[in-house]
């Protein structure tokens, strides 16, 4: 799995001009599933998460996490994140997983986080979204599962 992480001082997901999830400070989680991806991957990935210490404290420095500044998460299905762009100039996406793999173990992911007592808004598996979000330091992060 990998995860493309922002943090945030807002963000929100539209479907067809509508709101459906939203968020102030906390963390805009871009969430891609490749074929190989398993349960043990969500564990790894919610852990990482929730202990991931990229809010400022009062000495400016990268030392809280989530829980200790009560943020969100918005979390967003994004295979596009398993682009081959090797080859020509369209990306291939065969290392994605297909839908009936891939949105089970999202909603596990956003399950896990939620159970460590994460708010946690979402878009919707598979749609057309319309993500907006004031990224703030600008803090973006990439973690692959694989690559532990």
């Amino acid at each position: 799995m990998r995860l493309v992480i922002q943090r945030v001082t807002e963000a929100r997901v539209e479907i067809n001009g509508e709101i459906i999830g939203s968020i102030g400070t906390g963390m805009v989680i871009l969430v891609g599933i490749s074929q190989e991806d398993t349960e043990d991957d969500v564990i790894y990935l919610v852990r990482k998460v929730r202990n991931m210490r990229i809010f400022e404290d009062s000495q400016g420095k990268m030392n809280l996490s989530i829980d200790q500044v009560k943020g969100s998460v918005l979390s967003i299905s994004q295979f596009t994140l398993y682009a081959d762009t090797k080859k020509g100039n369209r990306p291939s996406f065969v290392n994605a997983a297909k839908p009936d793999h891939s949105a089970p173990l999202y909603e596990k992911f956003n399950a896990g986080l939620s159970s460590e007592g994460i708010n946690v808004e979402r878009g919707i598996f598979g749609e057309d979204m319309k993500v907006s979000l004031l990224n703030d330091g600008p803090v973006t992060i990439i973690i692959d599962s694989k690559n532990r």
